[in-house]
């Protein structure tokens, strides 16, 4: 069951999924006939939901429709996530590949957009992917640590295992991408421990 928890007054409204750790955070939309204002990070309101990384990253891509990033994790270097969009519209995914976990192999999903405004956060230890499901995307993401290429490791986005519900079924993919293997074919030593 999903918790909504808030700071009185906040900005931010910050609900867990069906993943314990893994949260929407919805920012609060001041919009009139200028255009919109709001908060997109507060550090308070993130630590009140038990959300207490240090971002040192942000990233941007930019994507077109049907172009699938994913599934990506860091091993030695684990990356925790705020991924929003800034325009257009993706569904989100992060996958716990955390060995012995007792969500290790589930997965959940969100669709972020420009007009939602939702943000996912995604703890370390999981993998990450999105589909871009509008002309094209600006997906914007804070990351806990650096990105270190020698440590990226990655999932097959289609894994049957997982079983992600894909709202597209042929997806344009880097080559990087598609030679991923399945979760059970990863060796133990090649994925983040779950630490309770």
């Amino acid at each position: 069951m999903a918790t909504v928890m808030a700071v009185a007054g906040a900005s931010l409204q910050v609900t867990e999924t069906s993943i314990p750790g893994v949260f929407v955070v919805q920012p609060r939309v001041f919009r009139d006939p200028r255009g919109f204002f709001m908060e997109t990070y507060r550090e308070n309101v993130l630590a009140e939901a038990g959300i207490h990384d240090q971002f040192v990253q942000d990233n941007h891509s930019h994507s077109s429709r049907g172009v699938l990033r994913g599934l990506h994790y860091q091993l030695r270097n684990p990356q925790a996530k705020l991924c929003r969009v800034a325009r257009g519209e993706v569904f989100d995914v992060a996958v716990d590949v955390r060995l012995g976990s007792p969500t290790f192999g589930k997965w959940v999903g969100e669709v972020l957009s420009g007009e939602n405004c939702k943000q996912l956060y995604i703890p370390r230890g999981f993998a990450h992917g999105f589909v871009v499901l509008s002309h094209t995307v600006d997906f914007l993401y804070k990351c806990s640590d650096y990105y270190v290429a020698s440590d990226d490791r990655g999932v097959l986005w289609n894994d049957p295992d997982i079983g992600i519900d894909w709202p597209i079924s042929s997806p344009l993919l880097s080559d990087k991408d598609q030679g991923y293997a399945r979760l059970s074919q990863i060796a133990q030593d090649q994925l983040p421990r779950y630490q309770p």
